[in-house]
């Protein structure tokens, strides 16, 4: 005689799995947005600065730059870059400031979905 089936579990009241996305999506929206009015306001404060910027200034506009991003997408116009510089030096600090830039926030996305897949795959983290 077959086994009769089992009742499945009932799933658990709550609040739907949806929710906590919503709210880290709504947390970065507000993160992003802070840190690029940051970045504008840090950006027209060096543009009071009398000198040129040179290799230092244009790696600090550079890691700025990508951060700027939220801001510019919400319709505000910002600087990025110093049209009146020291040349070369800046610019060379300046494209090393946005691999940098770059490279922080990639690698660290690219850790935590590669902990995501390693835990799915039920690996260690």
């Amino acid at each position: 005689m077959p086994d009769a089936p089992q009742d499945e579990p009932a799933p658990e009241r709550g609040s739907p799995r949806w929710i906590p996305w919503i709210r880290r999506g709504a947390a970065t929206v507000l993160v992003a947005l802070a840190v690029g009015t940051g970045s504008s306001a840090a950006m027209r404060w060096d543009a009071r600065i009398a000198t040129p910027p040179g290799f230092g200034r244009g790696l600090l506009h550079g890691a700025l730059m990508p951060l700027a991003w939220p801001t510019l997408l919400a319709g505000r116009d910002q600087t990025v870059y110093a049209e009146r510089n020291a040349g070369r030096p800046y610019k060379l600090g300046y494209s090393m400031g946005v691999n940098v830039c770059g490279l922080a926030f990639f690698g660290w996305f690219f850790a935590r979905v590669r902990r995501w897949t390693r835990r799915e795959a039920g690996l260690r983290p």
